[in-house]
């Protein structure tokens, strides 16, 4: 018998293979396509993927490697920093400009409601999403 709720994913599978919306956040990770996961995300057109940053300082352009490595299939890229708004470093908006991305920052809810707006648009855009309690 299978347990009832969200299936979690484990940190070996920390990739879903669509981009899909997100459901909901909160209590550390997020909730999309019946799955929970507890951490924070980057939501690409390759799927949703499990991402290191637990806070604003650690992203960083090895952070956002696979963002650039996608950047023929998006155009904008909306970065979630938690429940504080903190800018990206110089370097990393240099990198991502020069990969033709733009990116807004915004809280990390700001930046869901927007992801899940601009998806259902069928535009091309990522998340990079840091968790919230």
């Amino acid at each position: 018998m299978e347990p009832r709720g969200p299936r979690r994913i484990e940190p070996r599978d920390r990739h879903f293979p669509d981009q899909v919306p997100i459901d909901a956040y909160g209590n550390g990770g997020f909730r999309f396509a019946g799955l929970s996961h507890r951490g924070s995300l980057l939501v690409l057109p390759s799927g949703v993927h499990g991402w290191d940053p637990a806070a604003p300082a650690a992203i960083d352009t090895a952070s956002l490697a696979p963002v650039v490595d996608q950047a023929d299939a998006i155009d904008t890229l909306l970065v979630g920093t938690g429940r504080d708004l903190v800018p990206l470093p110089a370097d990393v908006r240099a990198a991502l400009r020069e990969a033709g991305i733009g990116v807004d920052v915004m809280l990390t809810g700001a930046a869901i409601r927007i992801f899940n707006i601009v998806l259902g648009e069928r535009r091309k855009v990522a998340a990079a999403l840091i968790a919230v309690d």
